[in-house]
């Protein structure tokens, strides 16, 4: 099984919500402010749809959506887990 690295369609999804690009991907999106708590919810939609997976409650902690780094790698655990 390869991992598909989801970084790009990340960032992408994230670019249509803010207007600043200049952010690396393991930036904190909350800390520098560039995205609310209220986006959180629209991260999860976001990883629900491209996986085709529920997000559950246990999952639903802010520190796997702190980053791109961090969505992409809490997708692949998701990935991994729905597959396998």
């Amino acid at each position: 099984m390869t991992n598909t690295d989801h970084k790009q369609d990340i960032r992408t999804f994230l670019e249509n919500f803010i207007s600043e690009e200049d952010f690396a991907n393991e930036d904190d999106i909350f800390e520098l402010g560039l995205v609310s708590s209220l986006m959180a919810m629209q991260l999860v939609l976001f990883v629900e749809k491209t996986l085709g997976v529920r997000v559950e409650s246990e999952d639903l902690n802010l520190d796997n959506f702190r980053s791109i780094d961090r969505m992409d790698a809490f997708m692949q655990k998701m990935s991994t887990t729905a597959h396998g």
